[in-house]
């Protein structure tokens, strides 16, 4: 499997508003040459007590959001000392600011913002919702991440990534796929991430969301062709298939209790080997590997099953087909 390094994002304010954009409903107020800031923690701060002139624990390197309290509180205080207030959590070098609840933009907060390049964004959302929701995306954002050559597919919500060398035939096994109902993830290559809750999630590179090449055909639009079921934006990847040519495989167990894994971020997730050979229907064997690794992991594993009753027939002398 071809992939590059792991590596952990560098997160500017651009970048928060670009992935933010429709999702947390952000527009930009003031503050527009400070977009190459960085923003290097996941969690969003309130200051409310910053606003008050304590800054002992301040947490300026995150996304700083006045809500309605932070707004009715500065409303509430005498134009000269609020814009001293201000200026004190703009001295403090914070990546940007987000006025939640469709609040006014202070003239204040807008020369301040100007003064120091800082971004101020303003959401409709409401406070809780808009920290639920950046939270998310900024740790979407910094997680490790890699690109790799793959074709990864969701058969009956089992995660499945297709590797193999070029023209071995990833996408025309994931096409059968997608016509048995099944659901392209991403063609070709693959962007996986380590989400929150520690999981392996892949996801389509932008620039190829929702298309496949074909050899022979070309670039088709999967769900123009086969419906909006025929597609996910990401999905967690619980299984690799390696196509390869039956004399490079190189697990000589027939049995399937042999388990082999490949680690990505450090977990291990489950691989098979499937040689490619003419008249084979690998879209079939690569969807019964995946009902089977289903299978595994509600407890049932049906090679382990036949070794237990061929061992327990033979130490009790028994026939086999008992």
């Amino acid at each position: 499997m071809n992939e590059t390094s792991e590596s952990k994002s560098v997160v500017s304010v651009a970048d928060f508003v670009d992935a933010g954009k429709q999702r947390l409903e952000l527009d930009l107020v003031a503050g527009e040459s400070g977009l190459n800031r960085r923003i290097e923690e996941a969690a969003v701060n309130r200051p409310g007590l910053a606003l008050t002139g304590f800054f002992q624990f301040f947490a300026p390197r995150r996304i700083q959001t006045l809500g309605h309290a932070e707004m009715a509180y500065l409303q509430s205080l005498p134009a000269k000392e609020r814009r001293g207030r201000l200026q004190k959590l703009f001295e403090n070098h914070i990546p940007c600011l987000v006025i939640t609840r469709r609040h006014r933009v202070l003239s204040e907060i807008e020369q301040l913002a100007e003064e120091f390049r800082t971004p101020v964004l303003k959401t409709p959302l409401i406070t809780k919702h808009f920290v639920n929701g950046a939270t998310i995306v900024m740790e979407n954002l910094m997680a490790p991440h890699t690109v790799i050559q793959g074709t990864m597919v969701e058969i009956l919500g089992v995660g499945v990534l297709l590797t193999g060398r070029a023209g071995v035939g990833k996408s025309e096994t994931a096409l059968a796929l997608i016509k048995k109902g099944h659901s392209l993830v991403s063609d070709d290559v693959t962007a996986l991430r380590l989400d929150s809750s520690g999981s392996v999630v892949g996801a389509p590179v932008g620039v190829t969301r929702y298309h496949m090449e074909i050899r022979g055909l070309g670039i088709i639009h999967v769900p123009s062709l086969f419906g909006v079921a025929s597609v996910r934006n990401e999905k967690k990847l619980d299984l690799i298939i390696n196509l390869c040519s039956p004399e490079t495989v190189t697990s000589e167990d027939r049995s399937g209790q042999a388990t082999r894994t490949r680690p990505v971020f450090g977990t291990d997730i489950p691989l098979i080997e499937i040689p490619v050979a003419p008249g084979r229907d690998v879209a079939n064997i690569v969807e019964v590997a995946a009902l089977d690794q289903m299978l595994k992991r509600l407890g049932h594993d049906a090679a382990k099953e036949l070794d237990a009753k061929l061992i327990a027939v033979l130490a009790g002398g028994g026939k086999a087909n008992e």
